[in-house]
This record gives structure tokens, sequence and C-alpha cells, in this order.
């Protein structure tokens, strides 16, 4: 074999390995999930969102919950019976608001129960998802977040506030729009989530915290915890299974050329020396 064959057969295996390897994990997710399914008597969905290793033009491809995964998501809940408990492991930052309501309704249809697994985090459309499950089952660091709009991205509540404080002479007319646009979408969220809530408690309750929710009090990445998702009325729990977990680990975050975070090994204790008598 010539040099020249070396090179391409080296060529070719470097650019199939990145290929190779995402199959292997592939088969390994549902490896994990077939397992999950059958020891709880379950469908899973998964809807996670993470960088992962395969690359466009060596820059991570973002991922956020847009109409493709509630496509996906609703396709698995109608083809799975209807009193068959579905359970959905969310790991993402959120997304469209119309895209996670959507995912939200078709769980709230549903006659068989449904579990949220919060392995890491579920913020904003993630959480929104989350309002919809009879249980939410979370890791004890893990967290939910506000699902207050946000607008050109801006947080509606910060532009209604500027409408508000300014003189409107002051104000010019692309702040005022969004901020017709930001009140609405916040009265539609409120009620969205209200909705979705009442199903754990008083409709009174349930509007409470729609709003406190949706009205802009934290910022829009502020972590709720399970400990204060309890307090909050969620019905949040802590036993979150192994297989979730390991899951997880299946979703690598991209390789770093340069890594942030380094360490070297805790030395062992040394031993006191032992000290002989000596005589005189």
């Amino acid at each position: 074999m010539s040099l020249t064959d070396l090179f391409w057969l080296f060529f070719l295996a470097t650019a199939l390995e990145p290929m190779l390897r995402q199959r292997i994990l592939l088969l390994m997710r549902a490896r994990k999930i077939a397992q999950l399914q059958a020891r709880r008597g379950s469908r899973v969905i998964t809807l996670v969102h993470r960088q992962e290793t395969m690359r466009l033009l060596g820059f991570p491809l973002v991922r956020y919950i847009d109409i493709d995964d509630a496509e996906e998501v609703i396709r698995a809940i109608e083809e799975t019976d209807s009193h068959t408990p579905i359970d959905i492991i969310l790991h993402t930052p959120g997304g469209l608001v119309i895209a996670s309501l959507q995912i939200a309704a078709a769980l709230r249809r549903r006659k068989g129960r449904v579990t949220a697994f919060v392995p890491h985090l579920a913020l904003s459309g993630g959480t929104l998802i989350a309002l919809a499950a009879d249980e939410i089952a979370m890791a004890p660091t893990a967290m939910l977040g506000p699902i207050d709009p946000q607008i050109d991205g801006l947080p509606a509540a910060s532009i209604a506030r500027v409408v508000r404080d300014k003189p409107v002479a002051e104000i010019d007319d692309r702040t005022l729009i969004l901020a017709d646009l930001g009140e609405k979408a916040t009265a539609q969220l409120r009620k969205a989530a209200g909705e979705l809530l009442s199903r754990h408690m008083e409709p009174a309750q349930a509007a409470e915290l729609a709003d406190q929710l949706s009205r802009g009090e934290w910022t829009h990445d502020y972590p709720i915890r399970a400990d204060e998702a309890l307090a909050l009325g969620l019905p949040v729990t802590t036993s979150l299974p192994d297989e979730v977990r390991e899951l997880m680990r299946l979703y690598p975050q991209p390789v770093r050329t340069t890594p942030t975070v380094e360490y070297s090994p805790v030395p062992a204790p040394r031993q006191p020396k032992s000290r002989r008598a000596v005589l005189p």
C-alpha cells in the first residue's frame, strides 16, 4: 500500500469518525430509553437541547424548542395509547411560546399520567411544558424558571415599565409597539399557565401563581429550584430515576479545544515516619 493510499484511508477515517460516534450515541440512548420504559411501564419522550459534538463550520449548533420539536413530540403523544403513562424528559433553555404551548396542551389532554423529569434545567418554555404534567420530578440541583415573555430579545415586563415611567412624548413608536405586544403576550401566557395549573390547585391560587411566573417579578433566568417550586405549590418531587441521569451523559457537550476547568488529583496524606527508639 502506497503512502497516498494510507493518506486517503486516514482522511476517510477522520471524516467518518464523528458520524460513527454520533451513531453509537443514538443507539446507546435508544437502549437507555427502552430500559426506562420497561421499568416504568410508560412511553418515554425526550426533549433535550444540548450542544453536541457535531458542529457546523466549527461552531456548535444552538437548539431551542421550535415547531419541529412540537410536531415530533405531539406525534409521539398521539401514537401512544391514551391510558399509557407518559414520561417526558426535559432539558432545554426554552424556545418558541407557540411550540411550547402546543406540547403542553397535548400533554394536558392525556388520560394517562404524565411525569416531567428535569435532570438539570427546563427554563421558560420548558417550565411551561412541565406545568402540564401531573408530577415534576427534579434533581435536587435542577431548576425551572419564569415564563415571562421576551419581545425582540427584551423582557416584556421591562418594556412595559419604560412606558409606564416615562412620558409618552419621550418614547419612540417602536418601544410603544413592543410594549403593546408585550402586554398582550403576558396576558396570553398568564391565561395559558393558569389553565395548566388549575389541575393542581384551586382556580384563584392557579391564577395568582400564573401571574407571578409571567409578570416579570424575576429575571428571565431566575433559578426556581425544587424546594422553591414546592413552596409555590407545584407538584414537585426529587425522586429522579438513575436511568434519567445516565441518559443525560449520552448528550455530550462539544469538545473544547482549551479546557475551562482543570484540577489535579488530591495527593494522599503523608504518613508520619515511624521513629525507632535508640538506646543511649
